[in-house]
């Protein structure tokens, strides 16, 4: 007996059209969105950031590639984060080791005060211990890779970090958590989380030492405009640290297969969605960087086959480089001339 997700989707499926069941079950998920008693799971939670370890391990990634890069020539004090998720587990750790201002920009509010209270208590231990940075055996699909795991004491010396664990300071950045709508401005430690946080104005001109993401600019409508706004907040001499993941998230069969959708199918699948993955491709990112004003310094990318047949890519997608086809996640740092 034909169950009732093949009924549906024997109406959208044809060989005109090149849908198979997989394809329309996608669409239906897409509809299903519209009706104003459903809540799609995409809202409910991000994962990854919900647990201090995976978050130590995002933060330290950042920072120990950005000091061998040399993007660390001065003090780090205001960073922003886009797309924290389930907590602002990284930031937290930005926060306790050095910077002191912290920036989350989200587009639907996950983090709440008590969760991110337990991520710091982790945290705090974590960093007392000098613990090494969690590796790919713990976290497999976490990138960047380091070519060493072992506490960045060259970075964060036991001195530094006897004076940043100091009862006071860590206070202060509970306090901060804690206030962290509405912040106290005599605290030195200061966090603000913003949803939305389309508007260029959310925060001061070039006001900003570091901007960082982790699996997050895949996700990012209007590319241009968020480039151009990092570009905005960020100082002279500041710099953005992303790592972009350019696979399918499961909506192909292929890791790359997303760009077999036309516009229109994508649309449908994407349904009322706050955000889904934007399609972008290594080359966009890279274009909008250089548009923007940065110079790039670090892109360190992911490779994998391409199994894909280049007639059946959708018509914007037609003429992706070979390099695009192939590159399935990138490491970019870049830095405002």
């Amino acid at each position: 007996m034909t169950n009732k997700r093949n009924y549906l989707c024997m109406g959208l499926n044809s060989n005109r059209l090149g849908f198979n069941n997989r394809v329309c079950v996608r669409i239906l998920k897409g509809l299903v969105t519209y009706l104003p008693f459903i809540k799609s799971p995409i809202e409910k939670h991000t994962g990854g950031t919900d647990t201090a370890r995976y978050c130590y391990s995002v933060w330290l990634r950042h920072l120990v590639i950005a000091y061998a890069k040399g993007l660390l020539r001065k003090k780090v004090r205001v960073i922003a984060e886009l797309g924290p998720g389930d907590s602002i587990g990284a930031g937290i750790a930005a926060l306790i080791s050095g910077v002191e201002t912290y920036y989350a920009f989200d587009i639907v509010k996950y983090a709440n005060v008590e969760k991110n209270l337990k991520i710091f208590d982790e945290l705090v231990l974590l960093f007392r211990k000098r613990a090494d940075i969690p590796d790919n055996n713990e976290f497999p699909n976490l990138k960047p890779y380091l070519e060493s795991y072992r506490f960045p004491k060259h970075i964060l010396t036991n001195n530094k970090m006897a004076k940043l664990l100091n009862n006071e300071r860590l206070e202060k950045i509970k306090d901060a958590i804690t206030n962290m709508e509405k912040p106290h401005i005599t605290n030195r430690i200061v966090i603000r989380y913003f949803v939305p946080w389309d508007d260029v104005s959310l925060i001061k001109k070039s006001s900003v030492d570091m901007i960082f993401s982790q699996a997050v600019m895949e996700h990012v409508d209007n590319l241009p405009d968020v480039y151009r706004n990092m570009y905005t907040w960020l100082e002279k001499d500041g710099f953005i640290s992303h790592n972009i993941d350019f696979k399918s998230h499961g909506f192909a069969k292929e890791w790359n297969g997303h760009w077999l959708y036309s516009d229109i199918v994508w649309k449908l699948i994407r349904g009322r969605r706050p955000y889904l993955i934007n399609r972008a491709p290594l080359s966009v990112h890279l274009n909008n960087i250089k548009s923007s004003g940065f110079r790039l310094v670090n892109e360190t990318r992911v490779k994998a086959s391409n199994n894909i047949n280049r007639k059946r890519l959708a018509g914007r997608f037609k003429n992706l480089s070979n390099q695009d086809l192939t590159t399935c996640g990138v490491f970019i740092q870049a830095i405002k001339k």
